[in-house]
């Protein structure tokens, strides 16, 4: 059965995308790193929020274009408020609420995971329960402003539980396990 998987890249103070959805800091520190191209072929399927599936790449317009470089091709689930008209992407489906996107990505990921890309969508899931591990890639910069890697207004507490943690050229990373 396929697990949830939160993943993301942030600043050392916490954003995942500089101010107004900046994604360009990211490209300084994509690079080799084993556990990233580790995970690449675990996953499914990706449940991606609206804004981030519209965003800014910071590998527009080339061949790392793309989730995670790139490298991962497969079916995707866009949660939206307001699905586009026409015919939307090869593998692209837009779904209106979590839970149908979340099932939907499931069903489709087999025995691999369903990875989120997007604060809004992450928080949402992490609300619901639906998120099963969280791995963060540590980038060392500053922003300074911009989006989040989760927040919760008024706050929250999620336990976590760490599994693992990996040094690579350009970011730390660290990957818990939610504990429900």
């Amino acid at each position: 059965m396929a697990k949830v998987l939160y993943s993301a890249t942030m600043s050392l103070d916490g954003f995942i995308a500089g101010a107004g959805g900046d994604m360009s800091w990211l490209g300084a520190f994509l690079g080799p790193n084993p556990v990233a191209e580790e995970l690449v072929p675990q996953i499914g399927s990706i449940v991606v929020g609206r804004r981030t599936f519209g965003g800014d790449d910071p590998n527009k317009d080339t061949d790392k274009e793309g989730a995670f470089e790139g490298a991962w091709h497969g079916p995707q689930f866009v949660l939206t408020h307001k699905p586009p008209a026409g015919e939307p992407p090869p593998g692209t489906v837009f779904v209106t609420d979590l839970a149908t996107a979340i099932t939907a990505a499931k069903d489709a990921a087999g025995d691999k995971y369903v990875n989120i890309l997007g604060a809004d969508v992450a928080r949402q899931a992490l609300a619901a329960g639906l998120v099963d591990e969280i791995l963060v890639f540590i980038a060392p910069v500053l922003l300074g402003d911009g989006t989040r890697l989760f927040t919760s207004p008024g706050g929250t507490n999620i336990s976590l539980d760490r599994m693992s943690q990996s040094e690579a050229p350009l970011a730390t990373g660290i990957w818990y396990s939610v504990i429900h």
